[in-house]
């Protein structure tokens, strides 16, 4: 784990900020170290003397103040921090997702995502409220303090000196070992909530084929991994702190008795030796704290590194097909051109949609119908060509000329005119249901509240909201491509014909009309069938 990856400094300005705020900080806090170290020498060795020590004491306590309300100061910021970096990271992770496209996130694993996204990236408080605090002031205050040390007595300064590289050289040491054991903690945190996930969507399934029981048993061995991993986490963490504090306890212990020795013999003065004395442990104290806060801090890393893999892929060369897509503004009309598109080893397809047709997408199951509309709107890669109005699509976003509606409905939780408007800024009501209606869905009521993933609907009746969503889309962009993937599947015989003549109706009005459809009626609004064969 590197101590401050140069690409948090880079994706959020809430860290850059912090940063330079905790320098200054910490800048503060040696002066007041150094001056509380000198004030309190002063006080007793005053006292001993039998002078008046009011006013180093009204000192002291005031230093002692200035300290607790900075490291108060440190550790808001350090929140504050924390939550703004989270939300930057978390937005620049969505935006470098749609800039991936479909095709990348369909190769993810989206609940792992999720977890790094939210659990993960919360763990950032520790990073920034403890560790990086720790890590300001080992650069700051211990090379100060010990060239205080050094000034007032060398050869306490030159005992730290010898001794306090052993400390970050036993911290890398036990870091390398901690490393594999914390990432493998962090994956398993991960598969645990995919297969959580997995497990809750397929449960009814699992329930009817009476699997249930062993999907909790696989849950319950994940959780127990977990478990597992936490204790070595947990395990190498006290050997860390107590290695730091060993260390630290015998390089003072030096100190302490060369200061003691010396005083007897009196080669040493009192102020001079209890002076520096009292700097010895701080000296020591920040990069003692840096590794006790490495473990903490290790799991908002660990999500932290998982986001900017994300997000360095996305951040492709200029002029990457990727940023290319991620261009919302650039549009194309004109007829779709596919020549020689071909996904994996299924068979070419060549085939021109003009504006004004009906484009009929026939096969048997396997032959790559869902795989044709899939590689059109960037949800598999695939050779050969497709453009639209002479672009390539694969340089265009798919929410910029296609209107698409797949074989699932993917509603959410929400009303149906939400819905049906999803990625709308400014819906329009009159809009929806028109979409509704021309997608035979106008009995259903535009203000029903749908459950977590569009549950309170039949599967019907969210197919025909589906299709109601790519048909508003298409009205709010006329020069759009209409796709819809198996639209009547799960519509009646008289449903299924209004909805032909629906899409028919949209056609002659000068769109252009893709349909992927196994039912032998959709011919009868066809300006073109699409033929494609079975798997090679």
């Amino acid at each position: 784990m590197k101590p401050v990856d140069i690409r948090l400094i880079r994706y959020a300005s809430a860290a850059r900020g912090f940063l330079l705020l905790s320098g200054v900080i910490g800048v503060v806090q040696t002066a007041v170290t150094v001056a509380f170290a000198w004030m309190l020498t002063d006080a007793v060795t005053g006292a001993l003397a039998g002078r008046d020590v009011t006013a180093s004491l009204l000192s002291l306590l005031g230093l002692a103040l200035l300290r607790g309300a900075l490291i108060a100061a440190s550790d808001a910021a350090g929140t504050r921090a924390a939550a703004r970096t989270g939300m930057e990271l978390r937005a620049a992770l969505i935006a470098a997702i749609g800039r991936l496209g479909p095709g990348w996130l369909a190769q993810r694993n989206r609940t792992e995502l999720a977890v790094t996204a939210g659990h993960g990236l919360e763990a950032l408080d520790a990073y920034f409220a403890r560790y990086i605090p720790q890590l300001v002031l080992t650069v700051t205050a211990t090379p100060v303090i010990l060239a205080v040390m050094w000034w007032q007595d060398w050869p306490s300064g030159l005992t730290a000196a010898i001794t306090l590289p052993l400390i970050p050289l036993f911290l890398i040491l036990i870091g390398i070992a901690t490393r594999t054991v914390q990432r493998r903690q962090w994956q398993t945190l991960q598969r645990l909530a995919a297969r959580f996930a997995d497990t809750v969507q397929g449960l009814a399934t699992l329930r009817l084929f009476g699997r249930e029981r062993r999907a909790a048993a696989q849950i319950e061995q994940t959780a127990d991994d977990y478990r597992r991993e936490t204790m070595k986490v947990l395990r190498f963490s006290f050997l860390s702190g107590f290695a730091m504090e060993l260390l630290s306890s015998l390089a003072v212990a030096l100190i302490a008795v060369a200061v003691g020795f010396r005083l007897l013999s009196g080669d040493l003065s009192l102020e001079v030796g209890l002076f520096v004395l009292l700097l010895a442990p701080e000296a020591f104290l920040p990069i003692r704290q840096v590794g006790v806060q490495f473990h903490a801090a290790a799991e908002g890393v660990a999500a932290t590194e998982d986001v900017f893999a994300v997000l360095d892929e996305a951040g492709a060369g200029p002029g990457s097909p990727r940023e290319e897509r991620s261009d919302e503004t650039r549009r194309a009309a004109g007829p779709l051109i596919v020549t020689d598109l071909r996904v994996r080893d299924l068979p070419p397809v060549t085939f021109t949609a003009a504006p004004g047709t009906v484009t009929l997408i026939e096969g048997p199951s396997g032959s790559g119908k869902s795989s044709l509309l899939a590689a059109l709107r960037g949800a598999v890669p695939f050779e050969g060509a497709a453009a639209l109005g002479g672009i390539d699509v694969r340089g265009l976003s798919p929410a910029a000329w296609l209107a698409w509606a797949g074989q699932r409905p993917q509603l959410s939780r929400g009303t149906i005119a939400e819905n049906v408007s999803l990625g709308d800024a400014e819906p329009d009501a009159d809009g929806i249901r028109h979409a509704l209606a021309s997608a035979c869905a106008d009995d259903l009521d535009p203000a029903l509240e749908l459950g977590v993933q569009g549950s309170g609907l039949s599967g019907g009746q969210a197919q025909r909201v589906a299709v109601a969503r790519a048909l508003y889309r298409h009205s709010r962009r006329l020069d759009a491509v209409l796709a819809l993937d198996e639209p009547s599947s799960a519509l009646d015989a008289q449903t299924e014909q209004r909805l032909w003549d629906s899409l028919r109706e949209r056609a002659d009005a000068g769109a252009t009309v893709l349909v992927v459809s196994h039912r032998r009626s959709a011919r009868r609004i066809a300006d073109q069938v699409v033929e494609l064969g079975v798997r090679v």
